[in-house]
């Protein structure tokens, strides 16, 4: 049996405990919330975290473009990079899927000799990390950047309200 059938056959198992994983990255309270709360409303942040593992689980799957890939690992990294993840902490998800893959598909790995299968999919997986760093970079730019302007209108409301211009500094 080719690993890719494997992957298909348990993509339950698999997704379910490496969105549990990665729930368990977050404060107890918070871990509780994003697994009871199903609702994309009630829960926006479980929702993309959800709908992101099946779109990277399937990019893995099948091959999608970049483009594709990249929206994503946005989904997840994007709500990572606003709650102050460290870059390490906002990519190790990726790195949980291999813990998850070799753990659920043990047995198969070896009775099959997949081992090759399986380093070409891991390989797959570090190449996700890559873009993975690339867009939480691009997402924190964002942040530094929408917090720099805030604080220029600020420091701009002020000088307007005291009556003090850029010219008389």
């Amino acid at each position: 049996m080719q690993l890719a059938t494997l992957l298909s056959q348990k993509k339950a198992a698999i997704l379910g405990r490496w969105l549990t994983m990665i729930y368990e990255s977050y404060p107890p309270e918070t871990a509780i919330f994003l697994r009871k709360e199903k609702n994309r409303f009630d829960n926006p942040a479980g929702y993309r975290i959800s709908e992101g593992l099946e779109g990277l689980y399937g990019a893995l799957l099948q091959e999608m473009e970049r483009d594709q890939v990249l929206t994503c690992l946005d989904e997840i990294i994007r709500i990572r990079a606003l709650q102050n993840f460290t870059p390490s902490q906002a990519l190790a998800f990726i790195f949980l899927l291999k813990i998850v893959i070799r753990e659920e598909l043990a047995e198969e790995i070896q009775k099959e000799n997949l081992a090759a299968e399986i380093l070409d999919l891991e390989s797959r997986i570090d190449g996700l990390a890559l873009l993975g760093f690339d867009v939480y970079t691009k997402r924190r730019e964002k942040i530094y950047e929408i917090k720099a302007d805030e604080a220029k209108r600020r420091v701009s409301g002020l000088m307007r309200k005291t009556g003090l211009s850029e010219d008389s500094l």
